[in-house]
């Protein structure tokens, strides 16, 4: 049985949070039911009501969206139809068919999407579906919120008579009204309305003349109100079937209240059925605000929530748009107890406020804001003592208190306890306020409770590093500066910086130093040491932040890199296809040449034709189909890459054209050639051997191809061996 005390949830500002979640309810029931949110007394209800909270959270990053659950309150409306012979007016008969549209309309949906919605399913299955009440009201009661002339028989008789009495009246009246303007009896308005009923404007000295009842006069006296005679007798007749219009009006409102009164258990649980999702839906908007999660929730007593931020301080800090440093706490069989050292305003006292409201909103049916890698177990206690706790109306001292809590915490703490105690000890004599809490902390740690405790005392830094399941902890601070990083170390007890503070702080060192001596050598030094862990845990800190830095730097460097070699590699693949693609044309048109030459020679065009064909069907046997939209993209691929090709051989071009001009090199006498010869042309890199020479050109074999080249072209790259 879980029970969490007042006392914790006032410590741990939990009334703000739930203050928070009202303002996100739609409807004031609502509104009201989120104040009174307490932790969970059963974990099997606990799980329910946070995966209810996690699938509607669920709904706002996907397309199908909870439908809209707001409803005006039926309260009065539920007390009256307890009451017999009473009768529901229009409006309230409006708002009971509005919360039933909206309560089917939900059920409806999440019976529709049961895969997405399992357990919020569920949760409405045992909501009655019904349309009974919505289709009685509609039969009886139109869009504007008027009877229906057909709602009865008699409605309908008496509605037609006082339609048929109001022509009437109208007739009479303006019969009246012509025959007193022909005698000129009226004033320039002629007729007005007093009462809500027509009547003759007439001039105060002709008031006689005119037969009918007075209905007032205007503010000067000039004008007198009269209502005529002939109207009056109708009037009256419709005075009596408005009457009768509205004892039958009542007579069906009674038969529908009637009708709708065995339903009283069912609209009930439709209120409390839309309470119940407004609750979720605000639990919902709250954990989306700060991006909270519902961490799993394990059985083997381990607490792990891994960059878990205080909900108060993290939407304040949002609102202002500052930063807000996380925590990581881990509390499991062997280390309990955390004992949290270090000098104020360092963030002790929120780290361990961090961990109880988390704590209680977790057991509270809500979602934390801490890593998707946590891991909780449930506390059937928590227990606090945070904050200055004098008692002015119980006359009791600070310390007093405190005992009375530590009192309060012996009699209930077992292992299925978290107690959370800041500034533990404190409010007595150093020496014995500090015994007696290494008292009680020995007796919760023999009791296998769990907790976190801040303190400033060195025995109880002492009783935490000599028992096994429990531990230190600072908070890190800058070893130069001293300004905290609000970052929560385990394994080393922290520092109260008490002299290192005061120094900066403007003391003069001859006072430090006398205050020193005044206290024991071994503690003095025993601080020093924990100062100067401190101060190097601090630089490790920043070592190693460093370090990850400079590894984001060179993966991102790396990353850069392999992309450029990436580029390079796609571009000299674009210049070997380029390069193949030149070549097999220089080898097509030195065949094509040669068939020239031959044709020249014997004027044997069948030969040609031939020869050419087979050719033609050689290149066609090496190409592949390809679409009209394949082929135009190869066609602009390869535009581009000889365009950027032809761009950079410019380049080069000019460079040596700007080299051959700087250079002054006597020219070299040209070489005479020879068949063997290995030569190149001029500008180019092809290195061919001259198979035969003719006149003033020679026939260059590449090996796979021959050309006729001029020789004048060509230069010696090395000459035949004799």
């Amino acid at each position: 049985m879980i029970n969490i005390p007042e006392k914790t949830l006032q410590d741990l500002e939990f009334s703000t949070v739930l203050q928070q979640v009202s303002e996100l309810c739609v409807t004031p029931l609502g509104h009201a039911r989120a104040l009174e949110i307490t932790p969970f007394t059963t974990k099997e209800e606990l799980q329910v009501a946070l995966q209810l909270v996690d699938e509607y959270l669920s709904s706002f990053h996907n397309d199908n969206r909870i439908p809209n659950h707001g409803f005006d309150t039926i309260t009065k409306e539920l007390k009256l139809l307890k009451i017999e012979n009473t009768f529901l007016e229009i409006h309230s008969l409006k708002k009971i068919v509005s919360i039933s549209l909206t309560c089917n309309e939900i059920v409806k949906f999440l019976k529709k999407f049961q895969e997405y919605y399992p357990k919020l399913h569920d949760f409405a299955f045992y909501i009655e579906v019904t349309t009974e009440i919505i289709e009685k009201v509609d039969a009886n009661v139109d869009r504007f919120g008027d009877i229906k002339d057909d709602a009865s028989a008699l409605l309908y008789e008496i509605r037609q008579s006082i339609n048929k009495l109001k022509g009437k009246i109208n007739g009479s009246f303006t019969s009246a009204l012509n025959t007193y303007h022909q005698l000129e009896y009226l004033d320039d308005i002629r007729e007005s309305v007093v009462e809500n009923k027509r009547v003759l404007a007439v001039k105060a000295m002709y008031r006689r003349k005119v037969k009918g009842a007075i209905m007032g006069s205007s503010k000067t006296g000039s004008i007198v109100y009269i209502e005529p005679e002939a109207t009056l007798r109708h009037t009256r007749e419709l005075n009596n079937l408005e009457f009768e219009e509205a004892e039958e009006i009542v007579r069906i409102l009674k038969n529908l209240t009637g009708f709708i009164r065995p339903f009283l258990p069912l609209l009930e649980k439709y209120q409390e059925f839309l309470i119940a999702i407004d609750v979720i839906a605000a639990k919902a908007k709250y954990a989306r605000s700060m991006d909270a999660i519902l961490p799993e929730i394990n059985e083997n007593r381990t607490l792990f929530i891994r960059d878990a931020y205080h909900p108060l301080l993290l939407l304040n800090n949002k609102a202002k748009k500052e930063k807000t440093f996380p925590q990581t706490i881990e509390l499991k069989q062997d280390s309990r107890i955390i004992v949290i050292s270090g000098p104020n305003a360092g963030g002790k006292s929120i780290t361990l406020k961090t961990v109880g409201l988390l704590q209680v909103m977790l057991q509270s049916g809500m979602l934390i804001p801490v890593h998707e890698r946590s891991s909780v177990c449930l506390f059937d206690r928590i227990l606090s003592d945070i904050g200055d706790n004098q008692s002015i109306e119980n006359h009791l001292s600070t310390y007093s208190y405190r005992l009375k809590q530590m009192n309060f915490f012996l009699k209930k703490c077992n292992k299925n306890t978290l107690f959370l105690i800041d500034e533990f000890g404190t409010g007595s004599d150093p020496e014995l306020g500090g015994a007696l809490a290494e008292t009680f902390l020995e007796e919760f740690y023999h009791r296998e409770a769990f907790g976190i405790i801040t303190t400033h005392y060195s025995n109880l830094k002492l009783l935490a590093n000599e028992l096994p399941f429990m531990e230190n902890a600072n908070m890190l601070f800058d070893e130069k500066s001293l300004e905290p990083i609000y970052k929560l170390i385990i394994g080393n007890a922290g520092s109260s910086f008490t002299f290192e503070v005061a120094q900066k702080n403007g003391i003069p060192f001859s006072l430090i130093n006398r205050s020193k001596k005044k206290i024991e050598r071994g503690k003095v030094r025993f601080d020093a040491t924990i100062a100067k862990l401190q101060k190097e845990r601090s630089k490790l800190e920043k070592t190693g932040q460093s370090l990850k830095e400079n590894e984001k730097k060179k993966l991102a460097e790396a990353d850069k890199l392999e992309e450029i070699n990436a580029k390079v590699q796609k571009k000299l693949e674009n210049y070997q296809e380029l390069y193949d693609s030149n070549q097999r044309l220089v080898y097509l048109g030195t065949k094509v040449n040669d068939l020239a030459e031959k044709f020249f020679d014997n004027k044997q065009k069948k030969q040609l034709m031939a020869e050419l064909f087979k050719l033609v069907q050689i290149e066609n046997s090496k190409r592949k189909k390809v679409t009209v939209k394949q082929k135009k993209a190869k066609k602009q691929k390869e535009t581009q890459v000889k365009q950027e090709v032809e761009k950079k051989v410019e380049v080069i071009r000019e460079k040596k054209k700007e080299a051959k001009k700087k250079a002054i090199v006597p020219d070299k006498p040209k070489a005479i050639l020879k068949v063997g010869d290995r030569v190149r042309m001029e500008d180019g890199r092809a290195v061919g051997t001259i198979d035969k020479m003719e006149k003033n050109k020679a026939v260059v074999n590449y090996g796979i191809f021959t050309t006729n080249v001029s020789i004048s072209m060509l230069e010696l790259v090395e000459a035949v061996k004799k």
